[in-house]
């Protein structure tokens, strides 16, 4: 069975070589992620022809209901969603060892358009899809993701392509005296966790802890930066980014309670954008929204930089079932 042995350095260095350099590379499906998720049982399983890795998809574990475990393979697998077939003899290679470890269900969810007829393709071999048939809230991963298109695109092109109140407030930062770096350095970091905490406060949200930041920084250190705005000495907002396959990924912001009215976010998301160009990204992801119209705070940000029709539909959860009552309790919750 193509299980990984993660002891085994000569095999993990293949699976991460391929994950790595697949067209379909995400950053979740990067063994990294189990070092960010560090409380979640990692499994890497994957597909050979002709002694070369095809397909391969990273799923981590965790207990969901008692003692039984979510499998979810985060924003994968790592092959061609709209291969059906191939998709299905991966979730299938990888059923028995995620059931000894007691899973109720196997999830993905690419990111690829939602489809209606490859909704159905997935239902007919006996998947469970989530996605149109759910609320916007019950995904684990928002389904709507807006997404800045980068490809043969300048920066000038890119400016001009913004909401003009967003290059108004660009503009208005830089002339305000506003100035950006970017860091890997742990120190930065904190600063950027400090104003996360406080700017999650200002808005009553729940936020992470800096353990898992830092679990991330040393896990992709190689793409990932940590942006921070200047005024007069202050560090007024920061942001992280990682930049990984063929995407740079705008990872979570932070803002001081001061001096908001500076628009140093907005200067930011340029900086980082700008970063995606010079490496030759072809997507800018803003992350996911769960409603697309300005009642969404996170909307009203974004769409300034990538306009209503620039928002993708994601087909959503597709879901191996293994036990029925554990994954009604699960969906539930």
């Amino acid at each position: 069975m193509p299980i990984v042995d993660n002891t085994n350095t000569e095999e993990l260095d293949r699976y991460e070589r391929f994950v790595r350099t697949s067209p379909y590379a995400t950053t979740t499906q990067d063994t990294g992620w189990s070092e960010v998720k560090s409380n979640w049982i990692p499994l890497y399983v994957y597909l050979e022809e002709a002694g070369e890795i095809v397909a391969a998809m990273s799923v981590l574990m965790v207990n969901a209901v008692g003692d039984q475990k979510l499998a979810y393979c985060c924003k994968g697998p790592v092959c061609d969603p709209k291969d059906v077939q191939l998709v299905d003899r991966l979730m299938k290679e990888a059923e028995a060892a995620v059931k000894e470890h007691n899973a109720f269900v196997l999830r993905i969810d690419p990111e690829t358009a939602f489809d209606e007829e490859l909704h159905n393709r997935y239902a007919e071999l006996g998947y469970v899809l989530r996605n149109r048939n759910v609320s916007s809230k019950d995904t684990t991963q928002p389904r709507f993701n807006m997404v800045l298109d980068l490809k043969g695109k300048t920066e000038q092109e890119l400016l001009e392509s913004f909401h003009h109140k967003t290059r108004y407030n660009i503009r208005l930062s830089e002339r305000k005296g506003v100035t950006t770096r970017y860091s890997t350095e742990k120190a930065d970091l904190e600063i950027f966790h400090d104003l996360y905490v406080v700017m999650s406060n200002r808005h009553g949200i729940s936020y992470r802890p800096y353990g898992y930041f830092s679990r991330m920084l040393d896990a992709y250190r190689d793409y990932t930066r940590v942006y921070l705005a200047e005024h007069e000495g202050e560090i007024i907002a920061s942001a992280v980014a990682i930049s990984y396959g063929d995407k740079t990924w705008y990872i979570y912001g932070a803002s001081g309670n001061e001096k908001r009215n500076l628009m140093a976010p907005h200067l930011l998301q340029w900086e980082m954008i700008k970063w995606a160009v010079e490496q030759g990204k072809e997507r800018y992801d803003f992350g996911g929204v769960f409603k697309l119209d300005q009642s969404d705070g996170l909307y009203r940000f974004k769409e300034g930089f990538c306009h209503p029709d620039r928002y993708s539909e994601y087909i959503g959860e597709i879901d191996r079932v293994f036990d029925e009552e554990a994954y009604r309790k699960f969906v539930s919750q």
